[in-house]
């Protein structure tokens, strides 16, 4: 008997936040060249914003898909949120993907943005934007959420997956019922992966939810044919995630080692049910780590 292979699923990669932004169309251009699928853009405080940068980045390039990974929805008001997006996917039909999340709790005090339901403002806000971006006429209550009789004018004619960028268990939950699909953050590795998809499902059913749901996880890239070499450039990382995800600093995940190696990693987040692997690579030479990726997974 002999193994069935993982089915390919999408490669993407990170624009690195620390890059300053007159180089992201440049490096759009280049990841798109070197046959990678997304290309993801973050939205952390006092770095870039998301909407100016994925609006850059899919100007510049023909197919590549573009994700925000992702707006805090403490930050954007759903229905500016929904306005950005809709220009966005009207004018680049089928290539763009909205991720929305809680926000990191420290940089949304330090700009008063904070919401005592951060369960109810996620789900509020991705059930106000999806209905605007419908073209639908948005009229919510809700605990966290207030929009009264307002629609877009110019809805898109394709509306972009919204996906949720989560990571505790209630908040995998609600990914499933509202979401299109579910950022999983850096670090975690098949087994995580694998219970993150029970969750999601959980709440799938309770939603009696039948659509796609994408499943996209983010994963540190460092490849080197050095162990010493690799291990220094992650160190650090390891440390920092272990104690934000709550797991022993041996079950962070990585995609990293050797080409192959780092293929093989690839493969098994695949294997696990991770529709899309998205790279962030670490330390010098991104394209050139991620071009090494690519090559060995398609040998």
């Amino acid at each position: 008997m002999t193994n069935s292979p993982v089915p390919r699923g999408r490669i993407g990669v990170v624009f690195d936040r620390s890059r300053p932004p007159e180089e992201l169309t440049g490096f759009a251009r280049d990841v798109e060249a070197d046959g990678a699928d997304d290309l993801w853009v973050v939205e952390d405080l006092g770095w870039a914003g998301s909407i100016s940068s994925a609006a850059l980045a899919l100007s510049a390039t023909g197919g590549l898909r573009v994700g925000i990974g992702i707006a805090p929805a403490p930050l954007r008001n759903p229905a500016l949120l929904a306005m950005e997006l809709g220009t966005l996917a009207r004018l680049f039909p089928g290539r763009l993907v909205a991720g929305i999340g809680h926000g990191v709790p420290e940089w949304m005090e330090r700009v008063g943005a904070t919401h005592p339901d951060k369960l109810a403002l996620l789900e509020e806000t991705v059930v106000a934007v999806r209905t605007l971006l419908r073209g639908e006429r948005a009229d919510l209550r809700g605990k966290a959420v207030r929009i009264e009789d307002t629609a877009l004018v110019h809805p898109p004619a394709e509306v972009p997956p919204l996906v949720a960028g989560v990571v505790r268990p209630r908040s995998l939950e609600l990914s499933g019922r509202v979401a299109d699909g579910t950022v999983m953050a850096e670090g975690q590795g098949p087994e995580r992966v694998a219970a993150a998809l029970a969750r999601i499902a959980s709440g799938r059913a309770a939603a009696g939810a039948t659509g796609p749901h994408e499943l996209i996880v983010f994963s540190h890239l460092a490849v080197s044919d050095d162990p010493a070499r690799v291990e220094a450039a992650l160190a650090p990382i390891r440390a920092e995630y272990a104690a934000w995800l709550g797991i022993p600093a041996p079950d962070v995940h990585f995609t990293a080692g050797t080409p192959a190696e780092a293929a093989a990693r690839v493969r098994a987040l695949w294997a696990a049910g991770a529709d899309t692997v998205v790279l962030r690579p670490v330390g010098a030479d991104p394209r050139g780590q991620l071009g090494a990726v690519l090559a060995a997974l398609e040998a």
